[in-house]
């Protein structure tokens, strides 16, 4: 498939039926130019090469927590977040038409998908589960060879993009998996959403005691709420940390307050997307 110059091009990890593709569908709809990516440095290298419009980057799980390698892609590569989709992540087990479940000798997925069903298939002994790269993937092989005694472990769509039967629906143990994917671009062509509402920053903290509650102090002063606080080392300032804060707030004027009070305190702040809270 070529991109024609109406369409968006739009970077995702992972190839066409997977999960990433299912949220660039959700938000940009059908008539885009996807650009398959089989990790996630090179999804952002799609970005910042202007390969891509834009990119669809999973930042964290219900279960699973952040996806910390992420937060670190986008702040040194400079990527600003531009918006944010939940996808619930419900697991189907697909094979080529016509067969039932007792056809099915080994089913193949990635080890987090396998993992997330592991219940489901004890009542299945005779079925050996088979580690692979990726969920999407082992759907398209499976279309692509006409493998038969094979089941794949993957969302919806690959079903339908493969053109696969899904013999069972929602056999993950934990029904409310969800997973948060971010929508990022360049920053230098990024701009806030309008009414924005949300915002993804990087802190760097002034190295003083009590530097972490006095700044958590300042951000409850200005009635921003924290959702997700992850911390990683700044690799070339031993023994000091940089915070990623995703907050939301009522009234700007206030975000904006805590902000300038924070950087009056010394402490380091890069904004790394103000969007629309979607939860």
């Amino acid at each position: 498939m070529t991109s024609t110059p109406q369409q968006q091009k739009v970077a995702i990890q992972g190839i066409k039926g997977s999960y990433h593709y299912q949220v660039a569908l959700n938000q940009f709809g059908q008539d885009i130019h996807v650009l398959e990516c089989l990790t996630f440095s090179e999804l952002v290298k799609k970005i910042t090469s202007n390969q891509a419009d834009i990119g669809v980057l999973a930042l964290e799980n219900s279960i699973a927590g952040a996806i910390l390698p992420n937060y670190d892609l986008m702040d040194r590569n400079n990527l600003q977040v531009m918006g944010e989709f939940y996808l619930p992540i419900s697991h189907q087990l697909m094979v080529s038409k016509g067969q039932s479940i007792e056809d099915i000798t080994e089913v193949r997925s990635h080890p987090m998908a396998l993992l997330q069903c592991k219940a489901f298939f004890e009542q299945y002994p005779q079925i050996k589960l088979i580690e692979d790269m990726d969920t999407a993937s082992v759907a398209k092989e499976i279309s692509e060879q006409g493998l038969k005694g094979v089941g794949a472990i993957a969302g919806k769509s690959a079903a339908e993009f493969y053109k696969l039967d899904i013999l069972a629906s929602d056999i993950q143990t934990i029904k409310n998996n969800i997973t948060r994917f971010c929508i990022v671009k360049n920053a230098a062509d990024a701009k806030p959403a309008e009414g924005f509402d949300k915002a993804s920053i990087k802190v760097i903290i002034k190295n003083e005691q009590g530097s972490l509650a006095k700044v958590l102090t300042t951000m409850s002063t200005y009635q921003l709420d924290l959702t997700k606080i992850q911390s990683l080392p700044v690799i070339d300032q031993p023994w000091h940390y940089a915070f990623f804060i995703d907050l939301i707030f009522k009234d700007l004027e206030d975000y904006r307050q805590a902000l300038k009070e924070l950087k009056e305190n010394g402490h380091q702040i890069k904004i790394l997307g103000e969007y629309k809270n979607t939860k």
